[in-house]
């Protein structure tokens, strides 16, 4: 996973080349590991969302659908945004799209922060 755009505070997009080590036996990404690549781009979005603050952000919740298989070979393209967010929580969604633009999945989350030295 590689960070391509975090310029905006509180948004991240993230890429992937979907590897067959994450396959599933039916040879299509593993739904656990695109909960991952969204946790992780919607943690650095939460993060980016305190701006000069340093923070650290722990998952609170999260709930991911899936709505299409995700094919080995295909770049995987993770966009997290905060939709709401305070001092000590952000709420983000992201959605994830395949090399030909089609989502395959999009995910919510809360994450609490808490002040770090």
């Amino acid at each position: 996973m590689v960070c391509i755009d975090k310029s905006q505070p509180g948004r991240t997009v993230w890429q992937m080349k979907a590897d067959e080590r994450f396959s599933n036996p039916t040879g299509i990404v593993q739904g656990g590991f695109l909960a991952a690549f969204a946790d992780s781009a919607m943690g650095a979005a939460s993060v980016t969302f305190a701006r000069e603050r340093k923070v650290f952000s722990a998952n609170a919740e999260m709930k991911i659908s899936f709505f299409r298989p995700a094919k080995i070979g295909s770049t995987l393209t993770c966009t997290a945004e905060v939709v709401s967010g305070g001092k000590r929580a952000a709420f983000v969604e992201a959605e994830v799209v395949d090399d030909e633009g089609r989502v395959v999945a999009r995910a919510t989350s809360t994450y609490l922060h808490s002040e770090r030295a």
